[in-house]
């Protein structure tokens, strides 16, 4: 178990250890796709999620030549359980980042473009402004990409919803992560309402294609799993992305289960059931897995 003190602290607590199944075997990066891509990205200085958030599948999406490009510098504002992105004060804004990503798109000549972002809580906007010139640069070097944004809450400002959105991006993403219980241990910073309001309010307000995404193994029971689905698909959610969660470090929240694979394939039948337009369910899924495939 995690406990947090009043600072949002998280301090770790002994966990039994759990047998590891064979699914969570993956591939070690390497092979000219990876290190070409890797190249690329050192180059235009930039960050991806892939490696800042240690994501189990790097190896197969960089092979491919695809990775998701994470904006607004490396040192997030919040401190959530499961993530290995780095926490702090972040350093100043860099005002050339959305010019660089645009650069690295075109050179990469991507069909679908997958960007993201830390939080920055320190500035007035969120970041909008960056987001939405990220938007902008890339549009105009490389105007046959779909571009699907992974944004975050903005701390509720529908002024900072509105700069970004604005910009229409082909697909919106914004990540539940988790059950509304475990908000507080999970993502403490944030609110479980909070996240509907923004994908309403994307639907609503700007009518674009909206999608989310849920960790599981971490605490939650099935049917808050459901009940989440069913908030989702009641604030209009067009696409859901399921996977198990895995613990980056020591300091991390540990894993409760390891879900089976039936579950998840559960969670697939019903939600389609729901009328999600589609649901990526399995145990290495993340939010922008087969993020192409999805889009179509």
């Amino acid at each position: 178990m995690i406990t947090i003190d009043s600072l949002n602290v998280l301090e770790p607590v002994s966990a039994p250890k759990l047998p590891r199944p064979d699914w969570l075997k993956v591939s070690i990066p390497s092979g000219k796709g990876y290190s070409d891509l890797k190249s690329l990205i050192d180059a235009h200085q930039l960050h991806t999620v892939c490696e800042e958030a240690r994501c189990p599948n790097i190896a197969e999406c960089w092979a491919a030549g695809t990775a998701t490009i994470m904006i607004l510098g490396e040192t997030c504002t919040r401190s959530c359980g499961f993530c290995a992105v780095k926490t702090g004060r972040p350093n100043e804004l860099d005002t050339a980042e959305p010019k660089r990503v645009a650069d690295a798109v075109k050179v990469m000549n991507l069909k679908h473009t997958v960007i993201t972002s830390v939080n920055r809580d320190e500035l007035q906007d969120g970041g909008a402004a960056i987001w939405a010139e990220t938007i902008r640069e890339i549009r105009k070097a490389h105007p046959t990409t779909n571009i699907e944004i992974l944004i975050p809450d903005f701390q509720g400002d529908t002024d900072a919803w509105d700069v970004v959105m604005r910009e229409r991006p082909d697909i919106l993403n914004h990540n539940t992560e988790t059950v509304p219980r475990l908000y507080r241990l999970v993502r403490p910073q944030a609110k479980y309402q909070r996240t509907l309001d923004l994908l309403r309010y994307a639907k609503a307000t700007h009518s674009l294609v909206t999608k989310s995404g849920l960790m599981i193994g971490i605490g939650e029971t099935p049917d808050e799993v459901l009940a989440v689905m069913r908030d989702l698909r009641e604030h209009q959610v067009d696409i859901l992305s399921i996977g198990q969660y895995l613990q980056p470090t020591k300091a991390h929240l540990p894993v409760d289960r390891f879900v089976p694979l039936d579950e998840f394939a559960m969670y697939k039948k019903v939600g389609l059931e729901m009328g999600f337009r589609h649901v990526e369910s399995a145990p290495l899924v993340r939010s922008s897995y087969h993020a192409a495939e999805q889009a179509q």
